[in-house]
Formats: structure tokens, sequence, C-alpha cells
């Protein structure tokens, strides 16, 4: 698939470029953001930057395997990366991650909205899991904020640079937003 863009009221979700190393590799110094996310290398490294916009990137969405966002303002700044990853036939798992400056701004939250709309009409995903170590408390609260169930923990449910980890785990469903599924869901009855 070809990179899309989508926009909100605030935001511009487009890919990154190589105009965005430097922001991208700026950001990725935050302790928090190599505490959090399992993929990150740490110590994060200008080479990791280059390699993440260069080909991890634009390769996720040649292969349609990965959806990687950059969250830019309007006037270009990077306030954080969002990625959507096809995990089964209908299934993505949203990840995300925000800026240090520009955190609790709810910028992160309304990114998730859009490309949570954008993945159940334009990729027909009928489920987008999200995942968290358990404690990743920011986290947690912009799924919550964008409409996902948090569903439970899951024991050694992440790998965190060879540390297995417990994470809690959500959904949202194209319902929850208001919009049709692909196939008919049947929730279990109690």
């Amino acid at each position: 698939m070809e990179p899309v863009t989508l926009p909100t009221d605030r935001l511009l979700l487009r890919t990154v470029d190589p105009d965005d190393t430097e922001a991208v590799f700026a950001a990725a110094q935050d302790p928090e953001i190599q505490r959090w996310l399992s993929a990150f290398p740490s110590p994060y490294l200008r080479e990791h930057a280059e390699g993440f916009i260069g080909q991890i990137a634009p390769d996720g969405w040649a292969n349609d395997s990965m959806y990687t966002f950059g969250v830019f303002l309007p006037a270009g700044e990077l306030a954080g990366m969002l990625g959507i990853t096809m995990r089964a036939l209908g299934v993505g798992e949203v990840g995300f991650w925000a800026v240090k400056e520009h955190r609790g701004r709810g910028y992160i939250t309304e990114a998730t909205l859009a490309a949570s709309h954008w993945a159940f009409t334009a990729l027909s995903v009928d489920r987008l899991e999200w995942r968290a170590e358990v404690g990743n408390h920011p986290s947690r609260a912009v799924a919550e904020r964008a409409g996902f169930t948090v569903e439970g923990t899951l024991r050694s449910g992440v790998n965190n640079k060879g540390v297995r980890r417990d994470c809690w785990v959500g959904s949202l469903l194209p319902s929850d937003l208001g919009l049709p599924s692909t196939a008919p869901y049947l929730p279990a009855r109690t």
C-alpha cells in the first residue's frame, strides 16, 4: 500500500522521511520512551533513527505489515509516533509514543482515533488491539480515552529488552466508533 496522510483538527499524521531523522532521534533519547517501548534499542543511536525512517517504516507500508505515522503539529513539529501492526486477518495492534514536550495535550489520543477510524474503513480491520507493559499508565490512559476496552492482563505478555513482563491488553472494535464491521460479531452471552 502507498502511504497515506491523515489530517485531524490539530494534527497531521504522515509517514516520516529523512528530514524527520533528527526529530525522531532527539525524541527517542527520552528515558521514558526507552523504558516502556520494548522494540526500542537502548541506547537509541542516530543509526537506529536512520534505519527506522529509511527502511523499517517504508517496508511496513510496502508489504502491508505495519503502517507507521509521524504525528505532526500544523507547523511541522513532531509530537509523536503511531503505528498499526497487522497481527492476523482483520486484526491490528496499535502502538504509540509522545514527544516529552507534547505529552498531556491529547495529541496521541486524537491520532489514535484518526488512525483507528482509517484502519476500520480502509484496511477492513475488525479488531484493534493495544498492549502496554503493566505500569505504563500514560499509555493506558491514551487507550482508554480513545475508547479501548481494557480486557485484562497477559502474564509474560511482552518481552522488554530480554525480560518477560506482564502487559495489559485492550481492544477497539468498529462498533465502538459507530462503524460497521466487515464480519458479523456475536458477543458472548453471560
